[in-house]
């Protein structure tokens, strides 16, 4: 496959220059933000939504050359105050995937301290060009060891409260952690989406499962000629590609431990 044909789809989390401590490695400042933007327009590569690709994804027309898609997961209030407002100057869709239960406000949100998005934020924002919203769960728990009916509930609810609090369909999914198996993304189709988000250090591409798209994370030492290589096709694989056996070991010590731990709590040591 050729590097016209792999498909970075960036994701992005906090863009802020004073982030609490768990989320400062998954963090660019607004100052890095405005120059890896400005990147992304000087590749040449198209930019799309979630929509364009699920479309090529299902069959239908064929994606553009040299596409690139962003993403934002969590809903962190400096989405709105940093991130979006350069988007729509350099008019770059993107698409914020929100954990519901983190919105503000909450009595108890389900990640680690940090400012959240209020629901009067996020439909403050529903309008602005080019933006998407998805569901990233309720409470940010590793889907892939949750009980089934918890599992669903998590899926269905997060799309079900989106879609009240912002008057419009909801259908695009991203894995909180990226963490997925069969049984979930079986969960998701059947609950409509038409994409599902994964993380796996990987790019896209017009093969991709459609509720298993690999992205590529930008985090807070992700060097400038990093993510010029990602946007000429470089370095990391392209998807689809069948789960090797670090990611069978890993997926079975969280089972193992959520089996014997109970199902825990968010860590602060990873975000997706």
């Amino acid at each position: 496959m050729t590097a016209d044909h792999a498909v970075p789809v960036l994701l992005y989390h906090s863009v802020q220059d004073h982030p609490p401590l768990w989320i400062a490695p998954y963090t660019v400042t607004p100052a890095v933000f405005a120059r890896q933007l400005d990147r992304v327009l000087d590749s040449g590569r198209i930019p799309i939504g979630p929509d364009r690709l699920a479309e090529a994804l299902h069959g239908g027309r064929e994606l553009p050359p040299r596409c690139v898609l962003i993403t934002f997961d969590d809903g962190y209030a400096d989405f709105a105050r940093h991130a979006l407002p350069q988007l729509v100057e350099r008019n770059l869709p993107a698409t914020l995937y929100v954990t519901t239960d983190a919105m503000w406000p909450t009595p108890r949100s389900p990640l680690p301290p940090a400012a959240m998005l209020s629901w009067a934020d996020l439909r403050a924002i529903a309008d602005a060009p080019g933006l998407t919203i998805g569901a990233h769960g309720c409470t940010h728990r590793e889907l892939d060891t949750l009980p089934i009916e918890e599992m669903h509930r998590e899926i269905i609810e997060s799309r079900t409260r989106l879609e009240d609090e912002i008057d419009r369909c909801v259908t695009s999914f991203a894995y909180p952690y990226g963490y997925n198996n069969a049984a979930v993304r079986e969960a998701v189709r059947h609950a409509g989406y038409t994409t599902a988000m994964a993380v796996r250090g990987a790019y896209s591409s017009a093969e991709d499962d459609p509720w298993r798209i690999s992205r590529l994370m930008l985090r807070a030492d992700t060097t400038a000629d990093e993510l010029d290589d990602w946007l000429d096709g470089f370095g990391p694989r392209v998807a689809p590609f069948r789960d090797g056996p670090q990611t069978f070991g890993w997926r079975a010590w969280r089972q193992t431990r959520a089996r014997l731990r109970g199902h825990p709590e968010p860590v602060a040591s990873r975000a997706g």
